[in-house]
């Protein structure tokens, strides 16, 4: 989601991939794919450059998932193996 700003000063989110145009008449106009219009105070360069970062955090945030490695989920036989070695802790009295 971006966050975009109406004419009277509130902050909306709006969802980037509904988006169908954006246009200057002089205010910008956003067109949503269902037909719904909004009218808001940041231009259309400054919205596009919204758009822009939005969907580039996203490929960068899923580039960064692809490159941890998956958790490893253990059958019974290996929790049976991973208890075996844990040592128990043992704390100095004073």
């Amino acid at each position: 989601m971006i966050l975009v700003t109406r004419l009277n000063g509130a902050v909306f989110a709006l969802n980037p991939d509904l988006i169908e145009r954006v246009e200057c008449t002089p205010d910008t106009v956003v067109t949503l794919v269902d037909g719904t219009k909004y009218i808001v105070a940041e231009s259309v360069p400054e919205f596009i450059d919204s758009v822009r970062h939005y969907r580039a955090s996203l490929i960068a945030q899923a580039s960064r998932l692809e490159a941890e490695p998956a958790p490893v989920a253990m059958s019974s036989a290996d929790d049976e193996d991973h208890d075996a070695k844990v040592l128990p802790l043992h704390r100095k009295e004073r």
